[in-house]
């Protein structure tokens, strides 16, 4: 059984291609390149592959992902519509992002952004204290990465409520599900954080209409999809003074062009799609474990749904 592996980052093949290799017995891990004939794998493990990939290696019966998001691969017109897709479902980025978002609420709740203007003006002020109940968050999106950033953002005892399709919410968080539920969960919050999946669907979706509907004072916290915010509406609606500051991880053009309004804006915290990494000893020992199920005809969780597009 021959494994094709394609990751559109940087790797040394044998921290990756031996690992899992080992990690399924029998099978046999190549690395994809261009000028190699093909393969005849059965199964892929790709991060952004090439569209060759699939004109070429024409016996796969399924590819497993390097990341939980999907939409790169479902851009790739070479894409079998009949293949099926399994993706990353944790691998150590569930902690991350919630590392991420709590560092970035912390820092607008608690006002330290003020205490380092305060620093540098050698003044010794304390700003007044937090109230929680006026830092309602949201989280959108109630996934393995939404459902542990919400989680622990209520574990701080910031009032949390989560926004997904199904309505599903872990405990001790509020609930809203579908889109008839949106305008009453965007209208309860302060803080919105992103974490969904970018589908048809969630394109756009932070725009001018949508944000417009938070609280006075609102931040964005977007560690989904650059394609999910229309830039031009939050800029809009920062400089009118409506939403207070965003902190941003993902872009619509990776990386952010020199010259942004992201780059200078003073209530803009950027960073560069770092919000939640793939582990490379978790993500192997999850993608091996979801190949030896799949050999072993089982039913594996994170199977794509194209119709969900996740």
């Amino acid at each position: 059984m021959k494994i094709i592996f394609s990751s559109s980052h940087e790797i040394e093949p044998a921290e990756w291609l031996q690992p899992l290799a080992e990690a399924v017995p029998g099978a046999e891990v190549v690395m994809w390149h261009e000028d190699l004939p093909a393969q005849d794998a059965e199964i892929a493990v790709v991060w952004g592959p090439p569209a060759g990939l699939f004109e070429r290696e024409r016996k796969l019966r399924v590819a497993f992902n390097l990341g939980a998001g999907v939409d790169a691969l479902f851009r790739l017109p070479t894409l079998p519509a009949d293949l099926p897709i399994v993706r990353l479902e944790d691998a150590g980025m569930a902690v991350q992002m919630a590392e991420y978002a709590a560092h970035a609420l912390v820092r607008a709740s608690r006002q330290f952004d003020q205490y380092e203007s305060l620093q540098r003006e050698g003044r010794w002020q304390p700003l007044p204290e937090l109230d929680r109940g006026l830092w309602p968050v949201g989280v959108l999106g109630m996934g393995v990465m939404g459902a542990r950033v919400a989680s622990s953002l209520a574990g701080l005892d910031y009032p949390v409520a989560g926004w997904s399709r199904s309505g599903n919410a872990p405990e001790g968080v509020q609930a809203f599900g579908g889109r008839d539920a949106l305008d009453a969960f965007l209208r309860r919050t302060r803080v919105l954080i992103n974490t969904l999946p970018l589908t048809d669907d969630t394109r756009d979706l932070l725009c001018r209409e949508t944000l417009s509907k938070l609280l006075p004072g609102a931040y964005l916290i977007n560690m989904g999809r650059g394609a999910h915010l229309v830039e031009e509406d939050l800029l809009a609606l920062l400089d009118s003074g409506h939403m207070a500051g965003a902190t941003l991880d993902v872009f619509r053009t990776e990386p952010l062009p020199a010259g942004h309004p992201f780059w200078t804006h003073p209530r803009v915290t950027i960073t560069p799609h770092v919000a939640a990494l793939s582990l490379r000893r978790e993500t192997i020992a999850q993608v091996a474990g979801k190949i030896r199920a799949y050999l072993r005809g089982e039913p594996l969780s994170g199977t794509v749904s194209r119709e969900r597009g996740y």
